[in-house]
C-alpha cells in the first residue's frame, strides 16, 4: 500500500492542500473577525505616529486634491469644467479608493509572507483584510467630502445617498482587483515596481483632472470606448449624484455593476486556484 492509499483508506488530507472554491470561501467568511480586526489594526498602526493621528485619513485626499486642482486648473484654463473645484474633489476621492485598495491588495501576500508560511489558513483572508481596511478609511473620506462639497456651495440633495451603492459597488470591483493582483505580486514581485505606473495610467485615462467628454469630442468612436471604462464609470455616476450641473446615464449603473461581478469572480477563482503556493519558500 502507498501513502495515497492508505491517506485515502484513513481520510487523511494533505496538509495545505487546496480545499475545493465553495468550502474554501466558507473557510474565509469564518475567518472574517480576524480580516476585520487585522484591517482596524493597520488603520491605528499606519497612524498613531503621526501628530494628526486618525485625521490623515481625510486630510490626505484634501490636501492631493488641493495640488492637483491649482496646477491643472491653470493649465486647463477657460477648459476647465463647470464646478472646477468640486469636479476634481470628487474624482481624487473617489479614485483614492481604487488606488490604496489595488496598492495594499496588491502586497498583502508578499509583506506578509512570515505569516503565510508560519500558520495554516485561507491566505484570501489577507488581501480582503486589505479591502475591509480601505473601505472602513472612505467611510471618513466620504464624510469629509461631503463636508467640502457643502463649503464648496453644492447644495445637499436626496441624491447624494446614491454614493452608497456606488461605494458598495466599488468595494465589489477592488476585491476582485486587489484579488488577482495580490496573486500576480506574490509570485512575480517586480510588479510591485509597476504599481505606480499602472496608477497613473488609470489617473489620466479615466479623467480624474478634466472632462473626457470635452478632450474627446473630436473623436466620437473613441468617447464611446470610454463607455466600458470603469474607473471613468464610477467617476462619472460619483459626479452624477453630488454635482449640480452633472449627469448619471442609467447604462452606467449597470456597466459599472457588471465590471464589478466580472473582476470579484476573476480574482477570486485566479487567487484561489494559487492558494497552495503562497507559503512556498522560493
Amino acid at each position: 500500500m502507498n501513502a495515497a492509499d492508505f491517506a485515502a483508506e484513513n481520510n487523511l488530507h494533505r496538509v495545505g492542500a487546496r480545499p475545493p472554491l465553495h468550502r474554501y470561501l466558507q473557510e474565509m467568511w469564518e475567518r472574517r473577525d480576524f480580516a476585520i480586526t487585522m484591517a482596524k489594526f493597520k488603520i491605528e498602526a499606519n497612524n498613531q505616529k503621526n501628530r494628526l493621528g486618525m485625521l490623515w485619513i481625510g486630510l490626505s485626499p484634501v490636501l492631493t486634491a488641493a495640488v492637483y486642482g491649482v496646477v491643472f486648473g491653470v493649465l486647463q484654463g477657460d477648459r476647465r469644467p463647470d464646478n472646477f473645484a468640486s469636479f476634481i474633489i470628487a474624482g481624487v476621492f473617489l479614485f483614492q479608493y481604487f488606488t490604496n485598495t489595488m496598492n495594499n491588495g496588491a502586497k498583502s501576500i508578499v509583506s506578509n509572507r512570515a505569516l503565510v508560511q508560519s500558520l495554516a489558513f485561507p491566505r484570501m483572508t489577507l488581501p480582503m483584510a486589505t479591502v475591509v481596511q480601505q473601505l472602513l478609511n472612505v467611510t471618513v473620506i466620504i464624510s469629509v467630502m461631503y463636508v467640502i462639497l457643502f463649503v464648496l456651495g453644492n447644495p445637499i440633495k436626496l441624491s447624494w445617498l446614491l454614493i452608497v451603492p456606488l461605494v458598495v459597488i466599488m468595494t465589489v470591483f477592488n476585491a476582485g482587483v486587489a484579488l488577482f493582483m495580490s496573486r500576480l505580486t506574490a509570485h512575480t514581485r517586480d510588479i510591485t515596481q509597476l504599481l505606480p505606473i499602472i496608477n497613473r495610467f488609470f489617473f489620466y485615462s479615466s479623467g480624474v483632472l478634466f472632462p473626457i467628454d470635452r478632450i474627446l469630442s473630436s473623436f466620437p468612436a473613441l468617447l464611446q470606448v470610454y463607455d466600458f471604462h470603469p474607473i471613468y464609470e464610477f467617476l462619472v455616476i460619483g459626479r452624477g449624484v453630488l454635482l449640480q450641473g452633472y449627469t448619471v446615464p442609467s447604462e452606467y449603473w449597470w456597466y459599472a455593476s457588471g465590471w464589478a461581478a466580472l473582476l470579484l469572480i476573476i480574482g477570486t477563482v485566479t487567487f484561489w486556484a494559487a492558494e497552495e503556493s503562497y507559503g512556498r519558500v522560493d
